[in-house]
């Protein structure tokens, strides 16, 4: 069987991790993500945040609280990741409106051990990693040595207990993506560092496909901090008079269903970035993969759209 291909007789095991905050299409993914779960296809094992805004913990904790899922631990990226808040506000509205548990970042776990005590409990091969931010805790993870929860380095756990890597990073076949670009060093250490198969769902993959009005024009969708995000943040940008681009759900649509109904893919190996956090291919690698258009993008736009608009199971 193909490496890259999943299987459908049990959930998938998944670890998300998120920058969830700068954009709102973080809020489709764990919308997407909980649907999939509520559908038996996904076991959440961890929400992760690879961005440290105050209050990024509770946002996490916000959508797990409301999902019916209260108990997914959270982490936070280390001292050194990326600090970056919503030009729209949307975090404070859910924040005073939703209730959640987690109040401060403090509260939350670092992200490298709580990676670490979840994976070194977890089976061989196993999990799936979806990142749809900055690769900041898959680096700090990749370089963390041994602890009270593993004798394993962070390479060697990733590489005993992590099935693959799906990871909404880069333009194909070269370009600037946001993700890549707002931590390089982290993101060019796990490209050509880590040992799994990766799946890249690169920027040209989302930027066709348009969410969210369908959403916010359903009046039977209450008292939804999904809804109210896209309610909120659709009018402020010309950009998304026909809904919001949705590069990360793609990401984890291909993590827990698998590519093999909506793309192909070109296999390879992300080239070395440019300084400036450019990326390029290397057709000759091994290991890695990006997605290729297969199915029409409108089809995966009535998907996605379906998708978000999905309640929380009685």
């Amino acid at each position: 069987m193909n490496s890259f291909a999943q299987k459908h007789a049990k959930p998938i095991s998944i670890i998300f991790d998120s920058d969830i905050g700068p954009d709102y299409d973080d809020v489709g993914a764990i919308t997407i993500l909980h649907a999939l779960a509520d559908a038996g296809e996904a076991k959440i094992l961890a929400t992760m945040a690879s961005n440290r805004y105050q209050g990024v913990a509770s946002v996490l904790d916000i959508f797990n609280t409301y999902f019916n899922r209260p108990d997914i631990p959270v982490g936070v990226a280390g001292p050194n990741a990326v600090n970056m808040r919503d030009g729209q506000h949307w975090t404070d509205t859910l924040i005073a409106k939703y209730p959640h548990k987690i109040k401060t970042n403090a509260e939350a776990w670092d992200a490298v051990k709580l990676y670490r005590k979840i994976l070194s409990k977890q089976p061989a091969g196993s999990v799936t990693i979806v990142t749809i931010g900055f690769l900041t805790n898959i680096s700090d993870l990749l370089n963390s040595p041994a602890d009270e929860y593993s004798k394993l380095t962070g390479k060697e756990l990733i590489q005993q207990k992590v099935k693959q890597l799906v990871s909404m990073a880069g333009k194909f076949p070269a370009g600037y993506e946001f993700n890549v670009i707002k931590d390089t060093a982290s993101a060019d250490n796990v490209f050509q560092h880590i040992s799994i198969p990766v799946i890249y769902s690169g920027f040209e993959i989302g930027e066709k496909i348009k969410v969210g009005l369908p959403l916010i024009s359903d009046s039977s969708i209450q008292n939804s901090p999904v809804k109210d995000v896209f309610r909120i943040c659709i009018p402020k940008s010309a950009d998304d008079a026909n809904g919001r681009m949705s590069w990360d759900e793609t990401a984890v649509l291909v993590a827990i269903k698998g590519y093999q109904t909506y793309y192909g893919l070109h296999p390879g190996k992300m080239a070395p970035l440019a300084a400036d956090g450019k990326n390029s291919w290397n057709d000759g690698g091994k290991g890695q993969r990006y997605l290729i258009e297969k199915l029409d993008h409108l089809q995966m736009q009535d998907l996605i759209n379906r998708l978000i608009m999905h309640q929380p199971k009685k």
